[in-house]
C-alpha cells in the first residue's frame, strides 16, 4: 500500500508520475544563508511508480554525509527514464550551469528539508 502524500514534494511526484508514468529525475542538495544558496552533492533517481515519499528522500540524502537545507529537483527529459549514462552527463552539465547560475534553481521543483515547496527570489542589493 502507497503512504498518503504529506508533503508538497509528495504531492509533486505522484502528479508528475501520474502525468509521465516512470521518470528519471536530477537533484541537487543545497545550503541555504542569508545571502546565497549553494550546491553541495547532486545525483539521480529512477522514479518507477508513485510510492517515493519524502521520508525515503531524506534517507537517500543522508548517504551524502553534509548537512542540508533544500533540494531541488529537475526531470532528466521528457522522455521519461533515461539511461544512467544519459542522467550523468545530463546532472554534470545541470551542475555546472548551477554553479555558474543559482536562478535555474526556479526551473526546478523546490523543497524545503520539511518537503515543503519553496521560492526562489532575488535579493537586491542594499
Amino acid at each position: 500500500m502507497t503512504a498518503p502524500a504529506e508533503t508538497d514534494f509528495d504531492d509533486w511526484i505522484t502528479a508528475t508520475h501520474r502525468a509521465a508514468g516512470d521518470f528519471t529525475v536530477l537533484f541537487v542538495l543545497l545550503r541555504i544563508t542569508d545571502r546565497t544558496v549553494e550546491p553541495l552533492r547532486s545525483a539521480w533517481l529512477h522514479v518507477m511508480g508513485d510510492e517515493t515519499r519524502w521520508p525515503e528522500m531524506v534517507q537517500l540524502f543522508a548517504g551524502a554525509k553534509v548537512p542540508w537545507d533544500a533540494a531541488v529537483f529537475f526531470r532528466a527529459g521528457r522522455e521519461g527514464l533515461v539511461p544512467d549514462a544519459e542522467a550523468r552527463a545530463r546532472l554534470q552539465s545541470l551542475t555546472r550551469k548551477l554553479h555558474e547560475d543559482r536562478s535555474l534553481i526556479r526551473e526546478g521543483e523546490f523543497f524545503n528539508a520539511d518537503g515543503l515547496r519553496l521560492r526562489l527570489d532575488e535579493q537586491k542589493p542594499h
